[in-house]
């Protein structure tokens, strides 16, 4: 089943978040090669695909896990959770209807 991972940054954590980055961005490809992401991406806190110094509210995760539990782990081992990134996440299941 889908699920989608809600990652939302603790306030000033763009420092933390490049640093985290290359580790996170190895798990989700991990995810992609096994043929489980959907789509990921994060959350500009301005209106911009490149926020420069604004930085990023969060960052959003569609994946396919084995059950809720095993999303949950996941997430809990994300590397910007041990960075210290996100004040909170949120793991869902989802639906997808379109397209």
């Amino acid at each position: 089943m889908l699920y989608v991972i809600i990652g939302r940054d603790v306030p000033n954590s763009l420092e933390r978040r490049r640093a985290a980055r290359p580790a996170h961005l190895a798990r989700l490809k991990a995810l992609l090669e096994e043929g489980r992401l959907f789509v990921a991406g994060p959350m500009p806190a301005i209106d911009s695909s490149d926020p420069g110094p604004a930085g990023f509210t969060g960052s959003v995760i569609m994946a396919e896990f084995a059950s809720l539990e095993a999303a949950r782990a996941w997430a809990d081992a994300d590397p910007y959770q041990a960075a210290g990134v996100y004040a909170s996440v949120e793991v869902s299941p989802y639906n997808k209807v379109l397209p």
